[in-house]
């Protein structure tokens, strides 16, 4: 696989959320993810867009989010940026408990978000300097690489 990188700038409006899902799944099966990786990052990144959409414009539907595909050897790296309110990661991140010991009930709407992206992404990064970015790792896994 050579390296390769695909930009997309959307605008801060969950309409636009199918267009970065369709864009990811021909660049991943392009590159010979299986469908479940696939599955698993389409939500991953959704959920980066969607917390861009929500908290960084406040709603306002103002602003861009930009993406960038980039295929590495044997992986994937996809950044989710947007220019809007920084949050506190470090904060935010320890408070990410896991939940299977945990009744549904006690389990709080909102901040899950975090977490699922964790779960379904071998690396997860957020820069907070300017605007938000979160960079989400997924690598080839054996069974792909051998096909």
């Amino acid at each position: 696989m050579t390296n390769s990188c695909v930009s997309l700038s959307i605008p801060a409006q969950a309409a636009y959320l199918d267009i970065v899902r369709l864009t990811l799944y021909g660049i991943a099966v392009k590159a010979g993810f299986s469908f479940e990786d696939i599955e698993d990052m389409k939500v991953a990144v959704a959920e980066a867009c969607n917390n861009a959409i929500l908290h960084a414009y406040e709603g306002r539907n103002a602003g861009l989010v930009e993406l960038k595909f980039e295929l590495e050897d044997g992986r994937i790296v996809i950044h989710v940026k947007d220019e809007g309110v920084s949050f506190d990661y470090e904060h935010a991140a320890l408070r990410v408990v896991p939940l299977h010991d945990q009744p549904l009930r006690e389990a709080k709407v909102g901040g899950l978000g975090l977490f699922m992206m964790q779960a379904l992404m071998d690396d997860v990064q957020v820069n907070t300097e300017r605007g938000t970015e979160v960079i989400l790792t997924k690598h080839f896994s054996r069974k792909e690489e051998m096909a």
